[in-house]
């Protein structure tokens, strides 16, 4: 249910809607747009009887919520949202332009990587500490060392780093050097995973699941929504499907529909759907085209040796064409 105040409700009102949903065992939301305030009471389906809150002065009206993702919708929140990720804005004409290794792979390479990036114009960088690999024998990542080296890059070249947390047992020890923590796509399912970095004060990237619908992808969100944390940005990287020539099947569709559907931001990962670096650039400008609010994409200062997804990886002068060309497609399209 949503509670509708008036544009002129001030906080004295917004204490007494709170009070009331506490008091029906319900949880309260608050979304403060610029001309009016929206608080959502959630919890269990028992019935909410307007009458309960139209009777105090400032509220507007009272309306249910028809989407099953409550807070991602845009019933809860009409506007978009801008996330802030160590001073760097995402959404509502804010871009995330994010670029580094698929695997912090030693301090040397990422340091290297890192410069890299931010010359070509990246305001974040990626890299995994913890990888989840189809074969147990494959190259795992380097624990609790690569986060040390991402946050190292983080420091010595001024970028916010975005890396992968697996279990809900190392969310705090991931939480101590990222700054933005995602979710893979494996993992978009796992619940307690979702529930724990809900709990987190660190803002999450959560990618689309290989083979979940949009609603599916939304309802993820919701998990981490629910239990607290607002700062939620959404990543497409493509869908399984039939076709052979590319890793996945990226679907500009679904970020059209998550776009329409959600306030929450929605970037790109074109590096994974590719599979082969020399698509990474025309899938980038389709999912810019289709409304992504950034990318997040893997570069390398040697490819042929990357110990992860080499064939995928740009160099440093590939991503430098790339951010060219896709911020010139920003430029087309009025956006920051």
């Amino acid at each position: 249910m949503l509670i509708i105040l008036r544009s002129h409700a001030d906080q004295e009102t917004i204490d007494r809607v709170v009070e009331q949903i506490e008091k029906l065992k319900m949880q309260a939301h608050i979304s403060q747009g610029e001309y009016r305030t929206i608080i959502g009471a959630l919890g269990d389906e028992t019935p909410i009887q307007p009458d309960q809150f139209l009777a105090i002065d400032g509220v507007a009206k009272v309306v249910p919520i028809m989407q099953s993702f409550k807070l991602a919708g845009r019933d809860f929140c009409p506007e978009d949202s801008i996330i802030e990720v160590s001073g760097v804005k995402v959404g509502r004409g804010h871009y995330a332009w994010i670029g580094g290794p698929c695997t912090v792979e030693s301090r040397e390479s990422s340091l290297d990587i890192a410069a890299a990036v931010r010359r070509c114009g990246a305001n974040m960088m990626r890299g995994g500490a913890f990888k989840p690999r189809t074969s147990p024998y494959s190259f795992q990542g380097l624990g609790e060392e690569g986060l040390k080296i991402l946050s190292e890059c983080r420091e010595k070249h001024h970028l916010p780093v975005v890396t992968e947390v697996m279990d809900p047992r190392e969310v705090e020890l991931v939480c101590k050097y990222a700054d933005m923590i995602q979710i893979g796509a494996r993992n978009m399912q796992n619940y307690s995973l979702l529930v724990e970095v809900g709990k987190a004060n660190k803002p999450v990237l959560l990618k689309r699941g290989p083979s979940a619908s949009v609603k599916n992808w939304l309802l993820s969100a919701e998990y981490v929504l629910s239990n607290g944390n607002k700062d939620v940005i959404l990543c497409e990287r493509g869908s399984q499907s039939f076709e052979t020539d590319t890793r996945f099947t990226l679907d500009v569709g679904a970020i059209a529909v998550a776009k329409r559907d959600t306030h929450l931001p929605v970037i790109v990962d074109p590096s994974h759907a590719a599979g082969r670096w020399n698509l990474v650039e025309p899938l980038t400008l389709a999912g810019l085209a289709a409304g992504a609010d950034g990318i997040i994409v893997e570069v390398h200062n040697c490819p042929e040796k990357a110990r992860c997804d080499g064939p995928q990886a740009l160099t440093e002068k590939r991503f430098s064409e790339l951010m060219k060309h896709a911020r010139a497609l920003v430029n087309v399209l009025g956006k920051q």
